[in-house]
């Protein structure tokens, strides 16, 4: 996403849910624009050695394989609604995957298939643009989230004007930051935000509350 070529509406779709030839350049073609981000992202959610992590919209693997890095004793999961992906995603990471250091799952964010309280992170760059509630994607965020886990959210936001202007509105949502802190903290998160999204993406860290006695 860093280019600010009018994205074609099929390039778009692909975007949200790949398949076929085209979603495999696609795929390439985000595993190298969205690397930089990935990171950013990482970097600020200090991942720990023993820690369980979920990369929702773990498209093509990439960050999977790094996550794993810094979480040797650990575990990293990665989501994402397109079968395509899922694919190359498994196959980037297939030997993590056979040493059961890494999974694949098909799934969408608004229900996802883990139990309450299975993670320490949750990384999350550059795909709520396509949820359909973010405020329910953002609770099963939470809800899979341990007390006093985290969550790094990554997006650009309706002050990017290039970016509004960039890519399809019927595709591509781009939220106020006032709206994703505000919905983040009626889940029982504490936000602290890095960025405002008006230069470059804004990076949200979110902390899960620990229930009171």
């Amino acid at each position: 996403m860093g280019s600010w070529m009018r994205r074609p509406q099929f390039i778009a779709e692909h975007a949200r849910n790949a398949r076929g030839l085209l979603g495999r350049l696609i795929a390439f073609i985000m595993a190298h624009e969205t690397w930089r981000q990935n990171l950013r992202a990482m970097n600020a959610l200090g991942i720990e050695q023993g820690d369980h992590v979920l990369d929702i919209g773990c498209g093509h693997g990439r960050s999977l394989t790094e996550l794993a890095v810094r979480a040797p004793l650990g575990h990293v999961v990665g989501v994402d609604p397109s079968q395509l992906m899922v694919e190359i995603a498994a196959q980037r990471n297939r030997p993590l995957i056979e040493a059961a250091r890494v999974d694949v799952v098909l799934s969408s964010v608004d229900s996802l298939p883990f139990p309450d309280g299975m993670f320490d992170k949750v990384q999350c760059v550059h795909v709520l643009y396509f949820w359909k509630d973010i405020e329910t994607s953002l609770r099963e965020i939470a809800r899979v989230l341990k007390p006093g886990g985290r969550l790094g959210l990554l997006f650009r936001t309706n002050a990017d004007l290039k970016a509004i202007a960039s890519f399809p509105p019927e595709i591509y949502r781009f939220p106020a930051l006032a709206e994703i802190s505000a919905a983040l903290e009626r889940t029982g998160m504490d936000v602290h935000v890095a960025g405002d999204g008006a230069n470059e993406p804004a990076l949200v860290l979110a902390t899960k509350r620990c229930a009171l006695n």
